[in-house]
């Protein structure tokens, strides 16, 4: 296993050629304060899937592909709030 990050995010624009934004949210408690915080941060990740707006996608860290770009789409977990259809196994294989 590698030591590259993995983050769960939600596609939120796909206008670009092989390129998607995704918005990655995280929910935490306030040391101090105690009060729950929700903070969110934008990626922009090379797609090769073809990715909707919508799908929850999981990212993985990787070089810098252009000036933004250092993040890719490894698998989309859910289209536009839909389950993944698990695929048939294959007899024989």
């Amino acid at each position: 296993m590698n030591t590259r990050r993995r983050l769960t995010g939600v596609v939120t624009s796909n206008k670009m050629q092989k390129t998607v934004v995704v918005k990655v949210t995280r929910t935490y408690q306030h040391p101090l304060y105690k009060k729950v915080v929700h903070a969110s941060m934008k990626l922009k990740a090379h797609d090769e899937l073809g990715c909707e707006i919508g799908d929850e996608v999981l990212v993985v860290e990787s070089r810098p592909i252009s000036r933004d770009k250092r993040w890719v789409v490894q698998s989309i977990l859910k289209r536009q709030g839909q389950p993944m259809e698990e695929l048939p196994a294959e007899e024989g294989a």
